[in-house]
């Protein structure tokens, strides 16, 4: 049986956001993997599922595979309401274990498609079918690439298997590049670049049409992507620096670099990287993300923002919440002279004009 997100149309749930990232596979996992599936919908602990979806409009969204360290701290929250912090990055992770992970998380993804709770799009067409269908749209992401070996077989693989978005990176090492780490205050221009399997990855994603994510490379490794790339860059979750110091958000160069590739930024709501104190608390004003998205749009223009919202995977304004508090973040771009063309394109259009072009040429170049 199919679920919808229908139900009565109100001014706060449309347009219908479609967003840069979420972590429900992972919360599902830990929640009890495919025992978990059926919460989906019920109702669960945490930001997403279909009754909050249905009651804010969320219409979809990158979903990402992930794969936990076990040596974060558990106080890193309380160690991110510090004035200044810097946690020491997480070691790497074993490339088959973190595979079986992975696989876990394809399946509960897989198990919600089948139980009709989400469909899993590897085009646009199917994700503008879901906006009219009214079913919860899905990318499978993967945030990290420590399940692919140096040979790529397992990227393939995923791809087979409806991958279309990877980033190489979290913010700790891989085979192919360095993330950044929670440090603030802190420029993102942290260690090498990518590196020879890295660069090997760009070149064969590019050629598959599977979405490079640059939100947790450091900014070498930004660089080298920017200068091997043919496709538009893209950070799915990622604020201003000049708004917010922090090692995790963009600087202006790098701004202008994806608005020069045509790319596109999705405003990140975890409460650290909006803040102008970098500081991982909730009580965050919707004006400081709207003061973001206003820098982003200043840079990168009208056609090339989005939200990213880190759903599930963060801490988040307490005047959003979670999926069904995203009504509030309509009505405060309106109150701030948003008009109704800009909020669609933030919303949602942004998103499906930028895959387009990084999906499409793919398909046009494997005719």
């Amino acid at each position: 049986m199919r679920t919808t997100l229908g139900g009565p149309v109100t001014e706060n749930r449309e347009p219908l956001i479609f967003d840069g990232h979420n972590d429900v596979p992972l919360k599902l996992l830990i929640g009890g993997g495919l025992d978990a599936v059926p919460s989906f919908s019920a109702g669960r602990d945490g930001h997403i599922d279909l009754p909050r979806a249905r009651k804010g409009g969320f219409g979809g969204g990158f979903f990402a595979l992930y794969v936990r360290s076990d040596d974060i701290p558990d106080d890193k929250y309380e160690e991110m309401s510090r004035p200044s912090y810097d946690l020491p990055l997480p070691a790497p992770l074993d490339q088959p274990a973190a595979l079986a992970v992975i696989l876990q998380e394809i399946a509960i993804l897989l198990r919600l498609q089948a139980r009709g709770d989400l469909r899993i799009c590897t085009d646009v067409a199917a994700l503008r079918d879901c906006f009219a269908q009214g079913t919860l749209a899905a990318i499978m992401h993967m945030e990290g690439a420590e399940a692919i070996d140096a040979d790529l077989n397992a990227l393939e693989v995923l791809h087979a298997a409806g991958l279309r978005s990877l980033g190489p990176v979290w913010s700790r090492p891989t085979i192919f590049g360095h993330g950044v780490p929670f440090r603030f205050p802190s420029s993102p221009d942290i260690g090498p670049g990518l590196t020879d399997a890295g660069k090997r990855l760009v070149r064969r994603c590019n050629a598959l049409g599977i979405m490079l994510d640059l939100s947790h490379l450091n900014e070498a490794g930004f660089w080298d992507v920017a200068r091997l790339s043919d496709a538009p860059l893209v950070a799915t979750h990622s604020n201003a620096h000049a708004i917010c110091a922090h090692a995790r958000n963009l600087t202006d160069r790098q701004l202008d670099a994806i608005a020069e590739s045509d790319g596109m930024v999705g405003l990140n709501f975890a409460c650290a990287f909006l803040r102008e104190d970098g500081q991982m608390r909730p009580d965050v004003p919707l004006d400081t993300m709207l003061r973001h998205l206003d820098h982003l749009i200043s840079r990168l223009g009208e056609d090339r923002v989005g939200l990213g919202s880190d759903f599930d995977g963060a801490m988040v304004p307490e005047e959003i919440g979670d999926a069904a508090g995203l009504g509030a973040l309509r009505a405060a771009m309106r109150a701030h002279g948003y008009d109704e063309g800009l909020i669609k394109k933030l919303a949602h259009e942004n998103w499906l004009r930028v895959l387009e072009k990084t999906w499409g040429a793919s398909e046009k170049q494997h005719q």
